[in-house]
């Protein structure tokens, strides 16, 4: 588990820009989403098994604030040369198996997950209206099964930012795979 200390962003920090490319062939620039209310941009990968055990609810939680003005994103940094699961070929076969409903971008530099302090797969950050950080922390308490899940953190945050009240807490610990860094 990565600690409050350890993140880069915090409460009021504007998202860094960026400009990657996704599984769906396209450039994506922070700009292009200008039109969602709320931003969610969260470090992701095709093999942890964190990921994997919160994808279906990552889904299920953009699909359910899609009408709320929230726009998730998601974006690998992870070294593909170390762990060729992570790589763009592998990224577009995930995408389109599991029906992402999101951007999946791919950041071969690692420069975006370095300025954004990305420490964990999966590092959800949700963004305000002028794209000044408002929470970070896991999805849920539970990455392992759904029925054991006692609270819902980034929906919470996401229904307070909506109903516009201060997220509180704005910041917990995250849960995950480390990012992989290249040497």
């Amino acid at each position: 588990m990565a600690n409050l200390d350890q993140f880069s962003l915090h409460a009021g920090d504007a998202a860094p820009d960026f400009a990657l490319p996704g599984v769906d062939g396209k450039t994506w620039r922070l700009a292009d989403f200008r039109e969602a209310k709320f931003l969610v941009v969260t470090f992701w990968c095709n093999h942890c098994p964190y990921v994997q055990g919160w994808e279906g609810r990552a889904i299920a939680l953009s699909k359910e604030y899609a009408s709320k003005g929230v726009q998730f994103v998601m974006i690998n940094a992870n070294d593909a040369q170390a762990y060729p699961d992570d790589g763009m070929d592998r990224m577009k076969a995930r995408a389109a198996e599991k029906g992402y409903p999101f951007p999946y971008l791919r950041d071969e530099s690692q420069a975006v997950a370095h300025a954004y302090g990305a420490l964990v797969t999966p590092h959800p950050m949700v963004f305000g209206p002028d794209r000044r950080l408002i929470f970070q922390g896991r999805i849920d308490d539970h990455h392992e099964d759904p029925s054991g899940v006692h609270e819902r953190y980034l929906a919470a945050a996401l229904d307070s930012a909506i109903a516009g009240r201060t997220v509180e807490p704005a910041e917990r610990p995250v849960l995950g795979c480390s990012v992989k860094w290249k040497p």
